[in-house]
């Protein structure tokens, strides 16, 4: 993990399996639907399951619609995955990486799981704007919203 001050963290204990959970975050189609931030449109191709290496792009919208592509740089199925994200085409040269994280843990009542958004990684100025703490407040508002929206799915 990352300096403290470059990572956001949530966690929510979820009433479902882990591999349930899992199989949800393992599958691109599905952020959308599991999106608390409201940036998420769609899946860019079909990249099936997720695993270690996958790349999988994503159209965005957050006052203007862009693509992001996506890498798996962390994965042990049903316990962990993290992705690092990039601007799509040239630009991904000079900006992204940022890394979204999620860790499964056995917890009473179901499994313990933690959202992560790291910046430590981050090129470019864009750094500066993310370190804000009007920034990583909103992002944490989020991810809450998405492990909510995580245990809807799953739990129903």
């Amino acid at each position: 993990m990352s300096d403290s001050t470059d990572v956001v963290s949530v966690e929510r204990v979820i009433g479902a399996p882990a591999d349930r959970i899992f199989d949800l975050l393992a599958d691109p189609a599905r952020h959308h639907d599991i999106d608390g931030s409201g940036s998420v449109r769609d899946a860019k191709g079909d990249a099936g399951r997720l695993h270690m290496g996958s790349k999988f792009g994503m159209s965005m919208h957050l006052a203007i619609g862009y693509s992001t592509t996506n890498t798996v740089i962390e994965f042990d199925d049903g316990k962990r995955i993290a992705w690092q994200t990039a601007p799509g085409g040239i630009q991904g040269r000079f900006f992204g990486g940022r890394i979204w994280r999620y860790e499964l843990e056995p917890a009473d009542g179901g499994t313990l799981v933690r959202e992560s958004w790291d910046i430590a990684q981050e090129k470019g100025p864009v750094k500066s704007i993310l370190r804000l703490s009007k920034t990583k407040e909103h992002t944490r508002s989020s991810m809450e919203k998405t492990l909510a929206n995580i245990a809807t799915i799953v739990e129903a």
